[in-house]
């Protein structure tokens, strides 16, 4: 009985201890596992916030919140690049010095891509069915130029410049392909301005999120950023082939011309109708095309033209660094509220929008020309931001509207490989001009002026008829 007593109390003492040591392992591996899923939340929590809200309303089923988040890549990659380069060219040297380099760095890269943009449309045009593949490709190849460019960066090789040209031409080709893949993904219910609104936001919060990193990365060494921008674009490239494959797809496709008229189509083949191009289908988009190429010169002029300013006579009370970061800022801000603007309005009267905000624009820089200041001048840059995502979000409810289905895709090709070519004019005025704010911005006035004047009538024009019929092909 004892004996029976002795074993059932040591029975139950060890027992009892051995569930004492398993209660507290148990509250132990529990703790562990919550002080784990506290370090993890801030990362899967915010991933799965972006994902959540890039693929709301129908975008994960159609796939583009994929291209959402391709094309954020993409700009967190292109941001960590354009901080390498400019610390190297720009900064890095007095500013009489930086303005040689400058013009060497755009007769070298941006002249050659004057004469290789046209091109690129009409090339990627006849690879309709490895739109995926060229999108994988562009990053691919600005991830092994961003490690050339790292050995350039710091040896200060001529290898920099050439390298630059292909990062250029990469990217333009990757907008280009973009431009062309949006309308496949639409989700129902979508109109191609708040889908192309969506992707771009994406674009700019990457952007502003990468831009700190960039600089901090650039704080350790020129080569950093560059070693970032290699990772980001080698996680772009396994990305790219995540987009549906519809994107391949050229059911119903053909190539669009941007003259169309009789003495530009091609003899048709016998039995087939001559390719529908540009200005078949009203003047609208082509007016519409010329307000955008304005803008988008007045972008590269203002990016250079007021670098170079603002260094050697920064804003009032300010240091160089500072008086770019606001004119930055606010250009930054500009374009990201534009294009959620554009993204609220849909497709109402894009025609009457693109002339308004092209109006804004002339009046901000004639404003900013005569009474020259650090005040106007971040305000010009913040009206020049809005008012290009806005007409550029504009032209695309345009050439959803007035271009045949079956070239539409062409279309948007066409249309931005001519929009990046006229940015790189912009660029090419502002980098010669005399460093004289009034003078400058009386300069931007005038290309403002010049689009406006040459578009405005036949806007108004295509607003009053409604835009032109167009035939629903497959």
């Amino acid at each position: 009985m004892a004996a029976a007593r002795s074993s059932q109390g040591t029975a139950g003492i060890g027992g009892t201890k051995g569930s004492i040591r398993r209660g507290g392992s148990g509250r132990m591996s529990g703790s562990v596992r919550a002080v784990g899923r506290a370090l993890h939340f801030p990362f899967t929590g915010t991933a799965r916030g972006i994902r959540k809200a890039t693929h709301a309303h129908g975008a994960g089923e159609s796939g583009l919140g994929k291209l959402i988040e391709l094309h954020a890549v993409n700009g967190a990659g292109d941001v960590m690049i354009t901080i390498a380069l400019a610390s190297t060219v720009f900064f890095s040297v007095p500013t009489d010095e930086a303005r040689g380099r400058v013009a060497l760095y755009l007769a070298i890269t941006m002249a050659p891509f004057t004469l290789l943009a046209p091109v690129i449309g009409p090339l990627l045009d006849r690879l309709p069915h490895g739109r995926r593949a060229a999108m994988a490709g562009a990053m691919l190849a600005r991830a092994m130029l961003a490690l050339l460019l790292s050995g350039a960066v710091a040896s200060g090789s001529l290898e920099l410049y050439p390298a630059a040209l292909g990062v250029l031409v990469a990217s333009k080709a990757y907008g280009v392909v973009r431009s062309a893949v949006v309308p496949r993904l639409l989700p129902p219910g979508f109109s191609l301005v708040k889908a192309n609104s969506r992707v771009t936001l994406g674009g700019l919060l990457a952007t502003g999120l990468a831009a700190p990193v960039g600089a901090g990365l650039q704080a350790l060494g020129p080569r950093y950023p560059l070693y970032g921008a290699f990772a980001i674009f080698v996680a772009g490239t396994f990305l790219s082939f995540t987009l549906p494959p519809k994107v391949d797809s050229a059911k119903g496709e053909d190539r669009a011309l941007l003259a169309a008229d009789e003495a530009h189509v091609r003899l048709p083949r016998r039995g087939r109708t001559p390719r529908p191009g540009l200005r078949t289908v009203g003047t609208g988009v082509t007016h519409a095309l010329g307000a955008n190429a304005a803008l988008r010169c007045l972008s590269g002029f203002l990016i250079f033209f007021l670098a170079f300013l603002l260094r050697e006579h920064p804003l009032a009370g300010e240091s160089a660094a500072v008086s770019l970061g606001i004119v930055g800022v606010s250009a930054g801000a500009g374009n990201a509220l534009g294009t959620a603007v554009g993204a609220w309005l849909k497709s109402r009267a894009p025609e009457i929008i693109i002339v308004t905000v092209v109006a804004c624009v002339l009046g901000a820089a004639i404003t900013a020309a005569f009474f020259f200041g650090a005040v106007l001048v971040a305000f010009l840059t913040a009206v020049a931001g809005f008012s290009q995502a806005l007409a550029k979000l504009s032209l695309d409810a345009l050439i959803q509207r007035d271009v045949p289905e079956l070239v539409r895709t062409s279309a948007f090709a066409r249309s931005e490989t001519l929009l990046q070519v006229a940015w790189v004019f912009g660029g090419a005025i502002g980098i010669v001009l005399p460093l004289n704010g009034t003078l400058g911005l009386a300069v931007a006035a005038a290309i403002v002026a010049v689009g406006w004047l040459a578009t405005v009538r036949g806007l108004i024009g295509a607003a009053r008829h409604g835009g032109t019929a167009r035939p629903r092909v497959a």
